[in-house]
């Protein structure tokens, strides 16, 4: 038997239509200003306690928000998702661990139900993990209705993408350098009819520089009865200038009161010590949190690499995740962490974006982030799905300034983590021992780099598919 050369969706409900309002340029024009000045949808009310159902979801998107434990909308699914399923487009903006995917994915599947087709929906994210991530909510929320989902990430062979491809998935999750080398060269793969276009961490997929990759996607994607989604947890002149281009009479729907919302849940807390005593201080907090999961940001790939080491040397679970590891490595790694076979993660800002490891009880500032933004990502990590959570950051001599920044940008004074300096530096001897173990190991990864299997493997320039979060680690 032949097979379709469209794909079936099984356990069809109706979905409601909602056609797509014509509208003249002038029209257009004028819900353009209109969203310039502002056009919020406040956040909706603790007390209002809708359903899924309520908002107009069909029964077996409710059946499947169920399965999942997702009793009741969040906040931006509620304010956002009645508007996608009218058929807006959207520039939705929340505070991180608010339930952004759902808020996207659900009328995406809802219009997919309607009218199956291959290559229906793109989601692009600005990381691998991310991608991932995001592929597994549509596949979870899809599952009773049989969606199928392709991955395109950087770092990853590009054959098995292509025979994915080749089966006509109903969504696509991809990154956008690996998404345009398919589109440049993958014989028969094409977007032209393209219905859902979604740009996840929108702000970050543009500080990254994805721009000129982002204008050549954009250029091949159809224009007309596309629904184009941006969402982010903050909202940047880059941002701005892209909806222009790529959005039909876009509501904004703002759940975030300022662009550096953090969560009611979260503790905030920062720890001034010299810069020469940070392993010390670090290896006491630790002490004081054992068997509570916790995710440690530092600056750059090397000092992820040695704290991991340290940390192992003194006996924790730490489990280090950064640019310049193999994905198999970087999936291998979160996955630890998840399943809480490791309790420690030691990482670069590439965990700091969309990752939801909803079990995080500590994040820790090791290195101060280069700006608030990032600063607003990190401590997101913790504190989610209204869970509560702390964050404590390490200040030194040398970065009181940007300390300064951040607390300006937050609106607020941090309270002081009070260590006393006796207790900490009983640990010194210990920790002094550890850190020479981590500079040996450390100058044996150096020596080995380049090597087959190594973990530091330096740079390949110029290839657009190659880790296109390392650009941000440099």
């Amino acid at each position: 038997m032949a097979k379709s050369s469209k794909p079936r969706l099984t356990k069809m409900a109706p979905a409601k239509e909602s056609p797509e309002p014509e509208l003249s340029e002038d029209e257009s024009e004028e819900d353009v200003s209109a969203e310039e000045k502002e056009e919020d949808t406040p956040a909706a009310e603790d007390g209002s306690k809708k359903t899924f159902a309520d908002l107009g979801v069909i029964e077996s998107l409710c059946e499947a928000c169920e399965n999942l434990g997702y009793k009741y909308p969040t906040p931006i699914q509620e304010q956002a998702i009645p508007i996608m399923l009218e058929g807006r487009d959207v520039i939705g903006l929340a505070e991180t661990g608010s339930g952004k995917t759902a808020a996207f994915v659900i009328p995406m599947l809802t219009a997919l139900m309607d009218k199956p087709q291959s290559f229906f929906g793109l989601i692009m994210a600005p990381t691998r993990e991310l991608a991932y991530q995001i592929s597994q909510q549509v596949e979870a929320l899809g599952s009773l209705i049989n969606v199928k989902c392709a991955v395109l990430v950087g770092g990853m062979d590009m054959v098995p993408q292509s025979i994915a491809l080749g089966k006509k998935p109903h969504v696509i999750v991809a990154t956008p350098g690996r998404l345009l080398d398919h589109l440049e060269n993958t014989k028969g793969f094409s977007l032209k009819h393209l219905k859902y276009l979604v740009m996840d961490e929108a702000d970050r997929l543009l500080d990254l520089d994805f721009g000129p990759i982002l204008d050549k996607i954009l250029k091949v994607l159809p224009r007309e009865g596309r629904r184009t989604y941006l969402f982010s947890a903050t909202m940047s002149s880059k941002v701005e200038s892209l909806q222009r281009a790529s959005l039909h009479n876009p509501l904004r729907v703002s759940i975030s009161s300022s662009s550096h919302q953090t969560v009611a849940g979260l503790l905030q807390k920062y720890m001034f010590i010299p810069h020469k005593h940070k392993d010390i201080y670090l290896v006491h907090l630790l002490n004081d949190n054992i068997g509570h999961p916790v995710i440690i940001f530092t600056r750059t790939v090397n000092e992820t690499q040695r704290i991991a080491i340290l940390l192992r040397t003194l006996g924790f679970g730490a489990i280090p995740l950064h640019g310049q590891l193999s994905q198999s490595a970087r999936l291998g790694a979160l996955s630890k962490f998840k399943s809480r076979s490791r309790d420690i993660l030691v990482a670069t800002d590439v965990a700091a974006r969309g990752l939801d490891i909803p079990a995080v009880d500590l994040v820790v500032n090791l290195d101060l982030p280069p700006d608030s933004k990032t600063y607003v990502h990190r401590v997101g990590r913790t504190a989610r799905a209204g869970k509560s959570g702390k964050a404590v950051s390490f200040v030194t001599q040398y970065d009181v300034e940007m300390w300064l920044r951040i607390e300006n940008a937050l609106g607020k004074k941090v309270d002081e983590e009070p260590i006393p300096k006796d207790e900490a530096m009983v640990l010194a001897e210990r920790v002094g021992e550890a850190q020479r173990v981590a500079i040996r190991e450390m100058k044996e990864l150096h020596e080995g780099r380049g090597k087959k299997g190594a973990v530091l493997k330096g740079r390949k320039g110029g290839k657009r598919g190659r880790d296109e979060m390392d650009r941000e680690e440099g």
